[in-house]
């Protein structure tokens, strides 16, 4: 026994020190591992940004603090990178943040620069932001930009998402999945519901109501492939700490289903947006079938993909309520009372989620008693209204605010992916110092933007979702400073900085691009637009021209210094695309002008100047190769799994960005500056137009511009379906 004691003491005595220090190595590793453990989602964003170098950042989530506001700590120390944040996704804005900060990297569509020091610079920050949530993704998006992407492009965008402090994403992708599921328990065969679903591209707009069946089948192949994509997005948005917002039942079934019931009050609407579209069928919201079908809709939804909190329900974008004059008021009271209690029988305490823009849309229906009538049943901490047009309308100061709710402010700055070169920083900063200094301004809970398409103009997204954490106190030159030296280089040169001072004056001093609806028809050029003679009223575009000439000059003289790859050509091919695309439109209004006149010469040289000219833009975005015809249509293509199907997904592809579709005033509203439509679509529209018209002027008999169009037309529907 005492040989036994005496082991034992003697071996204490030999391993104290050892055991001592393995077990602080252990208690310290556990408050580590269990940081690691709540920060591991942050820290993968960082480790797929920096790679091994994410192992010199310690992240820490320090949860209920600063009144549960997002805030975050950053200060370096012995070449040690330490972050405090109230969350996941904050961790990833404070680390970008600062790698930003000492010009080592930037986080864009087109790429990234990443240029890390050897060792980190002394640096210490602090901020936090008064809006808890930044809200980022259109319903449009889905259909202008993501429909082709796969799992790896969305994992590119939600990193981009977190650096940026992105935490309200809307996600509406695998949808498709349960509105089938659903309507198949409602007795709605495989070829009836075959008959409902539009094609993959114009999903959003079957989503919110405004159409049926435009360019389908939906192929069965699409409902498993987005079931499996949604869980991976929203597991990983959810382990980041974001809200993903998901789709909820707006009262709109299927034609199929309205026929088989026809004991159900449902309103068959009238076609949307000019017309030429199928019809919708709305259920009324005093129908037992609404929440029947809204909460089965969540219930399927909730086994499928999980617990959501925040729900977005859209009765009427862009369609005017079914409701009768005499008893208007309650019967918008009771669609918003319906789909507020269907969410909270279904989701107790989610949130129902709605855009505003149909306040903005139709501000004639939408008067502050119709509004405040529509809200009025609903707890305002359990509906949040996304104001996102602020570059358009003034809905929030129209709508006081929206009556008490939750709402949330931004812009749209991107319509259909359309993508001249335009924004206007000044006016997104004074807005916001405006809007927190604003007593009127309610319970104002979020703040970003919600663009219909994306990969365009990102030095605008980039600086609206730095607004909400500087608040607007950082001059828009000390910004733009940081910005370049984390785009270019870590010290831009004077004469770079100078180009782009011009291009805030000429071309970002533009916060919504107005003649991409000139005389009511889309396309955000004149080149763009099915060609008209009526061009000759044309105006002008928006910006200064002559400026953008001046930083187009020192942009070219200035890239040359640098290497091929750094982002400052792909600026220059920008500002050149669109400076010449603002020439040919000039030179368009000219040449219609010339052959009207009879001046046959000076037409045919503005012809041949106009020709050369779109060709060499085409020529030049090759230096783009997501900004291209052949990508979309190759990616399109390739989500196919069979000839056939790959056939349809193309064919959704071109038609979107060119037809769109009905009989109304769509058409190139989702037009693209991409390589390869200058040269292969709207340069031969304009050719065979002019072609035409110089024709009748030689021969000196009228010009039939309808029977011109309708050829046009005609072409264009080839185009589409040619593969």
């Amino acid at each position: 026994m005492k040989r036994e004691n005496f082991k034992i003491k003697k071996s204490n005595s030999l391993k104290l020190p050892v055991m001592f220090f393995l077990l602080l190595f252990f208690y310290g590793s556990k408050v580590y591992s269990q940081n690691n453990e709540k920060t591991k989602s942050a820290a993968a964003v960082i480790e797929r940004l920096v790679g091994r170098r994410v192992n010199e950042f310690e992240l820490h989530i320090v949860e209920n603090n600063n009144e549960n506001k997002d805030w975050f700590e950053i200060e370096t120390t012995d070449n040690l990178v330490k972050i405090k944040a109230s969350n996941n996704t904050t961790i990833c804005y404070a680390a970008y943040n600062f790698l930003r900060d000492i010009g080592a990297v930037l986080v864009s569509w087109e790429g990234n620069r990443i240029n890390l020091p050897k060792s980190w610079p002394k640096y210490s920050k602090k901020g936090d932001t008064p809006f808890p949530y930044r809200e980022y993704l259109n319903a449009c998006t889905f259909g202008y930009t993501t429909p082709w992407w796969d799992w790896k492009r969305w994992e590119q965008e939600i990193d981009w998402m977190a650096l940026h402090g992105i935490n309200l994403p809307t996600a509406m992708e695998g949808q498709e999945a349960v509105w089938q599921e659903l309507w198949k328990e409602y007795g709605l065969t495989s070829t009836q519901l075959e008959a409902h679903f539009a094609g993959p591209a114009f999903l959003p707009w079957q989503r919110m109501g405004n159409i049926n069946s435009l360019e389908g089948p939906l192929p069965q192949e699409w409902f498993s492939k987005k079931e499996e994509l949604q869980k991976k997005i929203l597991e990983r948005m959810r382990t980041l700490d974001m809200h993903p917002v998901v789709p909820a039942f707006s009262g709109y079934v299927p034609k199929a289903f309205a026929e088989k019931h026809p004991e159900a009050k449902i309103t068959e609407l009238n076609s949307w947006s000019g017309g030429g579209f199928e019809s919708t069928f709305l259920l009324d919201s005093k129908d037992p079938l609404f929440k029947k079908i809204g909460k089965r809709f969540i219930e399927i939804y909730t086994k499928m993909y999980g617990k959501s909190n925040f729900y977005l329900a859209d009765s009427f974008n862009e369609i005017e309520p079914p409701v009768t004059e005499h008893n208007k008021y309650e019967e918008l009271a009771n669609y918003g009372s319906a789909i507020y209690e269907t969410i909270e029988e279904a989701a107790p305490g989610a949130v129902w989620v709605m855009q505003g823009w149909l306040f903005g849309d139709n501000k004639n229906f939408w008067t502050k008693e119709a509004t405040s009538a529509f809200l009025s049943k609903v707890p305002n901490d359990r509906l949040m209204v996304q104001d996102y047009a602020n570059d358009r309308y003034k809905v929030w100061e129209n709508q006081e605010a929206f009556y008490g709710k939750q709402w949330t402010y931004g812009y749209v700055h991107n319509y259909g992916g359309s993508n001249p070169v335009y924004g206007d920083l000044n006016f997104y900063k004074n807005e916001l110092v405006s809007l927190l200094k604003n007593p009127h301004r309610g319970n104002v809970v979020g703040y970003g933007a919600m663009p219909e398409g994306l990969n365009n103009n990102a030095i605008v997204y980039e600086f609206i979702y730095d607004l909400p954490w500087s608040k607007g106190e950082q001059s828009v030159k000390d910004w733009l400073t940081n910005y370049l030296n984390a785009r270019y280089e870590q010290k831009t040169s004077d004469s770079v900085f100078k180009a782009w001072e011009l291009l805030l004056e000429s071309v970002y001093s533009t916060k919504y691009w107005e003649t991409r609806w000139w005389n009511d028809r889309a396309g955000a050029y004149l080149l763009f637009k099915r060609p008209t003679a009526t061009i000759t009223e044309f105006k002008g575009n928006p910006g200064d021209k002559d400026k953008l000439k001046e930083a187009l000059d020192i942009l070219k003289a200035e890239a040359k210094k640098y290497d091929k790859k750094n982002f400052i050509q792909y600026d220059l091919i920008d500002a050149s695309r669109h400076y010449y695309s603002l020439s040919i439109d000039e030179d368009l209004v000219e040449c219609v002008k010339a052959y009207q006149q009879k001046d046959i010469t000076k037409g045919d040289q503005l012809f041949k100047k106009i020709e050369k000219q779109v060709l060499e833009i085409d020529k030049s975005m090759s230096g783009q190769p997501l900004n291209s015809l052949n990508y979309w249509v190759k990616s399109a293509s390739e989500y196919g799994s069979t000839p056939e199907v790959s056939k349809l997904y193309v064919k959704n592809a071109k038609t979107l960005i060119t037809l769109w579709g009905g009989e109304g005033h769509l058409n190139d509203y989702a037009s693209r500056s991409w390589q390869g439509m200058y040269k292969g679509f709207y340069w031969p529209r304009w050719k065979m137009f002019l072609t035409a018209f110089k024709k009748t002027a030689v021969n000196n008999t009228p010009f039939d511009e309808t029977k011109e169009r309708e050829e046009i037309k005609n072409w264009e529907i080839k185009w589409t379906k040619n593969n």
